[in-house]
């Protein structure tokens, strides 16, 4: 198969998701001792956060196509990213490789639209929630109309992220806070909920849900799998 080149650290919590994931999918694709072909370069969270906090987004977009190019170098075939927000500046990574970018937004849309889901809540970051980069993406690209919670929830759902599943802390009492934000959205009419930050799915699961759960990390990795298998298979057959 194709190598995947994934940017990770964002935090490496959910990196090490990713890594299960793509390894597992692998697996189940191709059967015996099959893994996938990957590499992980892992940026400083401290950095890429603060830089969030001061919205400079400019030097964000900077040291991600560093990134990119650097994994590009080391062989990869195509390049991932391995969280939601920093795909605010997937522009920048797109134009520093010659090789595929496969943006996350895009495996979810994809499902939902297969899912027949027209209106969907999301969670994320305050950035993922409320600026257009993401939900821009899924409703020109997928006619899906998408919702987010009030200012208060919101402020819950992105300090939590931060404060604890970032660091790997899982609570019981943060599970209800989310369990309630995704129980007001299905009340406004979402059909489904996006987990659209990558760690999200280290705290909800489908069965913690009141609504159908379409998480980004697991759809993301698949595909970027089965990227790398049919590709391969596509050199194979034209060679």
């Amino acid at each position: 198969m194709k190598t995947i080149g994934i940017i990770g650290g964002m935090s490496w919590e959910s990196s090490t998701e990713y890594y299960q994931i793509l390894n597992r999918h692998a697996k189940a694709r191709l059967g015996g001792h099959h893994n996938a072909s990957s590499l992980l370069l892992t940026v400083d969270f401290a950095t890429v956060e603060a830089h969030q906090r001061a919205g400079d987004w400019d030097a964000l977009g900077t040291l991600m196509a560093g990134a990119a190019r650097q994994l590009e170098r080391g062989g990869a075939d195509l390049v991932i990213l391995a969280t939601n927000t920093m795909h605010r500046v997937c522009e920048s990574i797109e134009q520093a490789i010659a090789i595929p970018f496969l943006h996350i937004a895009d495996p979810t849309g994809h499902a939902l639209r297969a899912a027949g889901i027209e209106r969907v809540g999301l969670l994320g970051t305050r950035y993922t929630m409320e600026q257009t980069f993401y939900t821009g993406r899924l409703r020109e690209r997928y006619a899906l109309d998408t919702l987010v919670a009030n200012e208060s929830d919101r402020a819950d759902v992105h300090r939590i992220i931060y404060d604890e599943l970032c660091h790997g802390a899982i609570r019981d009492d943060s599970r209800r806070v989310y369990q309630r934000v995704i129980s007001d959205l299905a009340a406004r009419g979402a059909q489904a909920v996006i987990l659209g930050c990558t760690e999200i799915t280290l705290l909800i699961k489908p069965e913690h849900a009141a609504l159908p759960v379409f998480d980004t990390t697991a759809l993301h990795a698949q595909a970027a799998v089965d990227w790398a298998i049919e590709a391969d298979q596509q050199g194979a057959a034209a060679g």
